[in-house]
């Protein structure tokens, strides 16, 4: 019988599947996650200190007068932007209620009723069209809907970020809905359901959160896009009076008033990046917020 004594064994082996605290691949996995944690603190820096240079510069400034009053002329102290809350509001609301129907129907149609070749198609569009700067959406919108209404105003810049929002909505519902169980379809038709009752009263409902994600993810990105808004919407020192007329927004408030001379109206460009950035904050918040909830 063959012995399977100690002497068998090599000189430094333990006998447990512990490694050496000085072996190479202990040494190397050490130094590797001492490399991806750096790394990761270094992903951080930008992020940080954007944040607390914005917060430095812009809490100075915050007051309530900020949400209530219009934009000061050049060398007058107080004075608000109001209007461009107001006019960011308003042309996100109307790319959403553009974009969030559209995008949702069009993920609908490639998870559950279009062909393998055709739903490919439409993917890779929808991928090329998610990386087109967002000033050629800009000058899109300017040709279609400027042109043709005579003027700039929120529906064109509504419009513009429209086009933005669209490829996040159509990839995050896309793939919520492929997460979806197929046992829940098939439970649904075995109890006589149509195909269109099964994905409206099931399979919807259950990618809900991840729908809402997408969606509060596409509205933090359109809220913070400035160059389809010159193009389309322009700015107005005053309250809007209607949505075809030029509109105001936080993002154009700070392009034009940072390049300002005048301190005033640079502090302002700092409150007002600070409101955007709580204004992103806040949708990224509820984005996570609807993330946690597991699709049942």
């Amino acid at each position: 019988m063959t012995s399977t004594s100690g002497n068998n064994f090599s000189p430094g082996f333990t006998g447990g599947l512990s490694r050496s605290a000085t072996s190479p691949r202990t040494l190397f996995d050490k130094v590797m996650t001492v490399v991806a944690f750096s790394c990761g603190i270094l992903a951080l820096v930008p992020l940080i200190a954007v944040l607390s240079y914005v917060i430095i510069q812009g809490i100075s400034t915050l007051s309530l007068d900020l949400f209530t009053k219009l934009p000061p002329p050049p060398l007058v102290k107080g004075g608000g932007f109001g209007n461009a809350i107001l006019g960011t509001l308003v042309m996100v609301g109307i790319g959403a209620l553009i974009s969030i129907p559209l995008g949702v129907l069009a993920a609908v149609y490639l998870t559950e009723f279009s062909t393998g070749k055709m739903s490919r198609w439409i993917r890779f569009a929808t991928n090329v069209l998610s990386g087109v700067p967002s000033i050629i959406a800009g000058v899109f919108a300017y040709g279609i809907v400027v042109s043709l209404t005579g003027g700039f105003s929120a529906v064109a810049g509504g419009f513009a970020l429209s086009i933005l929002m669209l490829p996040i909505i159509v990839r995050t519902t896309d793939e919520a809905l492929q997460l979806v169980s197929d046992d829940l379809r098939q439970a649904a038709v075995g109890l006589g359901a149509t195909e269109f009752q099964t994905v409206a009263l099931v399979v919807l409902p259950a990618a809900v959160p991840a729908i809402v994600t997408g969606a509060t993810l596409s509205i933090a990105r359109a809220a913070g896009e400035t160059a389809p808004l010159l193009f389309t919407a322009l700015f107005s020192q005053f309250w809007p009076r209607g949505i075809f007329e030029p509109t105001a927004s936080l993002a154009v408030l700070v392009f034009n008033f940072a390049i300002s001379p005048f301190k005033n109206l640079q502090s302002l460009a700092w409150a007002a990046s600070l409101i955007l950035v709580l204004l992103v904050l806040l949708t990224s918040i509820i984005a996570r917020w609807a993330t946690s909830r597991k699709i049942k």
